[in-house]
């Protein structure tokens, strides 16, 4: 009687999941930077403060710029109030918790800020942080 040989299976390890993830995270991380940069691109100049220092990481946090004439912009689009209220609370919804860069102007009107910072608080953010220049 002939012995044929055992038949092995190869054991392999099957990288294409791995592959695919790599290029969605690859695909996200350029997406995100790029809509980090267009937030920030807006002609906005921002207040002077001897001890400002800018934050190392904004990936995690809402760029909101606020012109010189009180007016709401999100990745240069302009958004009234209730535009932007309802942006926010759904992005609240979404991926909480919910932080904000604010870009404001220096002429923009205490008043308007003060009005941002009570929306963004309806809203549920639990941090806003302003843009500004070390003197």
């Amino acid at each position: 009687m002939r012995r044929g040989k055992a038949r092995q299976d190869e054991v392999g390890f099957n990288i294409t999941p791995m592959i695919d993830l790599t290029f969605l995270l690859l695909i996200f991380f350029m997406v995100t930077s790029k809509l980090s940069k267009e937030q920030k691109k807006m002609d906005i100049s921002l207040p002077a403060a001897a001890s400002a220092t800018q934050p190392e990481d904004l990936s995690n946090r809402d760029i909101v710029n606020l012109d010189g004439k009180g007016v709401l912009h999100l990745a240069d689009r302009a958004m009234s109030d209730e535009q932007m209220k309802e942006y926010l609370e759904a992005r609240f919804r979404g991926n909480p918790p919910l932080k904000i860069y604010l870009r404001a102007d220096r002429d923009t009107p205490g008043k308007r800020i003060r009005e941002f910072m009570k929306l963004a608080s309806e809203a549920g953010a639990i941090s806003v942080i302003f843009g500004t220049y070390n003197k």
